[in-house]
């Protein structure tokens, strides 16, 4: 039974503590969309998603109103477009991404997800044909998002894939150089994609998924670190039970905005993703929290564990409070959305190989990071080989977003706002990963990967 002293700290938490609802995110599979006529396939596209999401803004809206509660983002994901696209005979898949971008802004969401390929065992000419055109589809679009899943636990890493990934992630940036590199902030290259993941820019709505279904993705840094004021000093037992009792109310909402977002638009409610994302809002940091538990500044040694404790703490609160969890539920760390993250870089505690170390215990991955312009492309792909590894071997979903960002180094900044925020520019090695990513082929499964 609810309380009303619950009640009245669930409503601190939305006035004070920037609690909200991150994003509701409407998967819509496109599988029956396929067609040899490319013009056909984008019109069966376009008239899907517009008849399955016309109402899904102005539904989060009437929900916000009712219950008070912000929603934040309103997004689509779909069925990865080189599945969809692969009947056509299309020589790249601009178009279908143009297609997408008309119908996100028809339905007025803020982004789309799912210009996406799964190549992690091999690649298919229409999975090649996509890959290609992530570049261009991206800089000449406003709310398409893309992701490349290159490796699973089951197959090990696509090597091939992670080195033509490097060369997509430094074209994206230099394509957009005029707007700080922008298009690869829209790009993820993961290990262990999940399905349902309402979180941009990795949302696919994968071809396990329903017909159409309503994933949410909460928040909450602000209430979690406003609750571990009250236990300052103490063992992190009690801050491990403070976290699970402060998720658990979070999840809640999130689970009450699913359930009511898929009834009134008639559609199946799927996953509520626990995560904790921040934003570059005072008081909306991940960084804080960590800080909060006794590290004087994030990066610093115990850094790791404390994350290690509050991505677990987060998930075993949020999975009691409800039934059907997923998507990558757990504590993300992207620098630019991140102001302690971003102050932490700042002063040199932070680094990028302390972050990869950080990616080991957390939800997600190298997010949102900066790098010189003049990053090479085979040492982007060291680094997302690096990233896949780690959750390759330790069963989880790991990602890469970074933006070489065209004309910047070290000690500059680039400046995106909005969810964005800015990032600093951070170091990357100056030694060569050059005849590593020449190698091609494929780095096998490990041992663990064998439970049948």
């Amino acid at each position: 039974m609810i309380n009303t002293y619950e009640i009245m700290e669930t409503i601190r938490m939305l006035e004070e503590e920037k609690l909200d609802i991150r994003t509701v995110t409407m998967g819509i599979s496109l599988s029956d969309c396929a067609d040899s006529d490319g013009a056909k396939a984008r019109e069966k596209i376009y008239n899907k998603i517009v008849k399955y999401a016309g109402d899904l803004v102005k539904t989060a809206e009437e929900i916000e109103l009712k219950y008070d509660i912000p929603i934040i983002n309103k997004r689509i994901s779909v069925t990865p477009i080189s599945l969809v696209a692969a009947a056509s005979n299309d020589q790249d898949y601009i178009e279908f991404a143009k297609t997408l971008d008309r119908a996100a802004k028809e339905v007025g969401v803020d982004f789309i997800g799912g210009f996406s390929a799964l190549v992690h065992k091999g690649m298919t000419e229409a999975d090649k044909k996509l890959i290609s055109s992530i570049p261009e589809a991206l800089a000449q679009t406003e709310r398409v998002c893309s992701s490349v899943n290159i490796g699973t636990t089951r197959a090990g890493l696509n090597m091939d894939a992670v080195a033509q990934m490097g060369e997509v992630v430094k074209k994206c940036a230099e394509l957009t150089a005029d707007n700080g590199g922008v298009a690869a902030s829209k790009l993820v290259v993961f290990a262990n994609a999940p399905e349902d993941n309402p979180f941009m820019a990795g949302a696919f709505h994968g071809v396990g998924e329903g017909e159409c279904m309503i994933n949410v993705g909460i928040s909450g840094p602000g209430a979690v670190k406003a609750a571990l004021t009250k236990v300052k000093g103490e063992p992190f037992d009690l801050v491990a039970e403070t976290i699970k009792k402060t998720a658990f109310k979070i999840t809640r909402m999130g689970q009450l905005v699913a359930k009511e977002a898929s009834e009134m638009l008639g559609v199946t409610a799927g996953i509520v993703d626990l995560s904790l994302a921040p934003t570059p809002a005072v008081g909306d940091s991940v960084a804080r929290i960590l800080e909060e538990m006794g590290i004087e500044v994030a990066g610093s040694h115990g850094t790791t564990a404390a994350l290690a404790l509050l991505n677990d703490a987060v998930k075993k609160g949020g999975v009691m409070a409800s039934s059907h969890v997923g998507g990558l539920s757990g504590a993300f760390i992207p620098v630019s959305e991140d102001a302690g993250m971003i102050e932490a870089v700042e002063k040199g505690s932070l680094s990028l190989e302390k972050l990869e170390a950080m990616t080991a215990v957390c939800s997600v991955g190298l997010d949102m990071i900066a790098v010189p312009g003049k990053t090479t492309a085979e040492t982007i792909s060291a680094i997302i080989a690096d990233e896949a590894a780690i959750g390759m071997v330790n069963h989880k979903t790991t990602a890469v977003r970074v933006i070489p960002v065209p004309g910047k180094d070290v000690g500059e900044e680039v400046v995106y706002g909005g969810l964005f925020g800015r990032a600093p520019i951070m170091k990357v090695s100056e030694y060569s990963s050059t005849d590593f990513i020449a190698r091609g082929g494929r780095i096998p499964a490990p041992l663990q990967s064998l439970k049948n």
